[in-house]
């Protein structure tokens, strides 16, 4: 039973906390903030913004996060195919007005997050300076420099965390594919290792584009990508992919040269609770070799894991 008392003096409670709170809906929509929260990142009231659009905004006006780049597209890519992607995650981050803040993203599996921010500002000066070069260590660690993705480290860490909230039960808890650009060497060797960034930098941008808010698309090798699709049935991911290699079939890398095209091969596999992530990568490895040999630029499935099919069997007999 809901007692509508005490949600009413939770929301005025949290509406003038001196914590700074807001709620982001699966497509990363800001769907509820309180005063401080508003304040803080100039945002009217009743407005709903997309954080992306948030940031941008926020960063070209010189207010809100103290963002150092000299590309924010390039940083907010990267920010984007890190941000929601674990089930909590905590950090430090600075205002333009001079505040520091600790910040809390918790995640819940559907994609809507919670955000709670405390000024920390009382912190001196150079201590800020030593856990900022602690942080950007971190993230370096899990970032691709080329690509801007989560690094192999990164995605087989969140791998790990998927298959890790078993409850003791075997359970399908999503999909996980390798990708893999056809013909890469013969890409640098006759255009160039210039036209291979410029194709390393256009895939990951073209994937991006398709992904939700909790999915993970990481660079694991040269021209080899992981792509993790938590909660997500074998049809739904398969229609992820397709639209994934349509939309790379049609992507033009190198301006100059509009007749460039390339493509990439995809191996499926399910992932279930309990499992080895190493496991998981060496089905969908397989299934990847099988498109490879298949011809390329195409998707593959694994054969039904064991479970899946004894399951069928039962259900049959």
């Amino acid at each position: 039973m809901v007692d509508t008392e005490a949600m009413l003096q939770l929301a005025q409670l949290v509406e003038n906390a001196g914590s700074l709170v807001a709620v982001f809906d699966p497509e990363d929509r800001l769907r509820f903030a309180n005063q401080a929260f508003r304040a803080a990142w100039f945002i009217d009231d009743h407005e709903q913004p997309l954080w992306p659009d948030l940031m941008r905004r926020n960063f070209h006006a010189r207010r809100g996060t103290v963002v150092v780049t000299q590309d924010f597209e390039t940083w907010l890519r990267s920010t984007l195919a890190r941000r929601g992607k674990t089930g909590f995650r905590a950090f430090e981050t600075d205002l333009h007005d001079g505040r520091w803040l600790w910040m809390t993203e918790t995640m819940q599996p559907n994609g809507w997050m919670l955000s709670v921010a405390s000024d920390i500002s009382f912190i001196r000066t150079d201590e800020r300076t030593l856990r900022q070069d602690r942080d950007f260590a971190i993230r370096a660690s899990f970032t691709d420099d080329l690509t801007g993705l989560p690094s192999r480290r990164f995605a087989m860490a969140r791998l790990a965390e998927l298959v890790g909230a078993s409850g003791g039960e075997a359970r399908d808890v999503g999909c996980l594919a390798v990708l893999d650009i056809d013909n890469f060497k013969y890409i640098n060797d006759r255009f160039g290792h210039s036209v291979g960034d410029a194709v390393l930098k256009d895939f990951a941008i073209t994937l991006q584009r398709h992904l939700r808010k909790t999915d993970i698309l990481g660079r694991v090798g040269g021209e080899e990508f992981l792509l993790i699709l938590p909660n997500t049935v074998m049809e739904d991911a398969e229609a992820i992919l397709e639209r994934m290699l349509a939309a790379v079939r049609h992507s033009r890398p190198v301006p100059d040269q509009a007749s460039f095209r390339y493509t990439f091969s995809a191996g499926l596999a399910w992932a279930e609770s309990g499992e080895e992530p190493s496991d998981i990568y060496r089905r969908a490895d397989l299934a990847l070799y099988a498109a490879k040999m298949r011809g390329r630029d195409q998707l593959s499935i694994e054969i039904q894991p064991r479970r899946h099919l004894g399951e069928a069997r039962a259900e049959q007999g």
